[in-house]
């Protein structure tokens, strides 16, 4: 393939592919109801503070 092909394919088609996909992420990431799915995420680390994990939770 010629060079000046794949370059204009670059700078058009697939910065506009790499531009949609972020946003889409930056939406699923700020979507109504998510935070609690982020709060419950972040608080993995202090959920057996007091006593260890039982061997069957994950």
């Amino acid at each position: 393939m010629d060079y000046h092909i794949l370059r204009e394919f670059a700078d058009s088609w697939a910065a506009l592919a790499l531009l949609l996909t972020f946003i889409g992420a930056v939406i699923w990431a700020f979507r109504p109801g998510s935070s609690r799915v982020h709060d419950d995420i972040a608080n993995i680390p202090f959920r057996h503070e007091d006593k260890p994990a039982d061997r069957g939770q994950g």
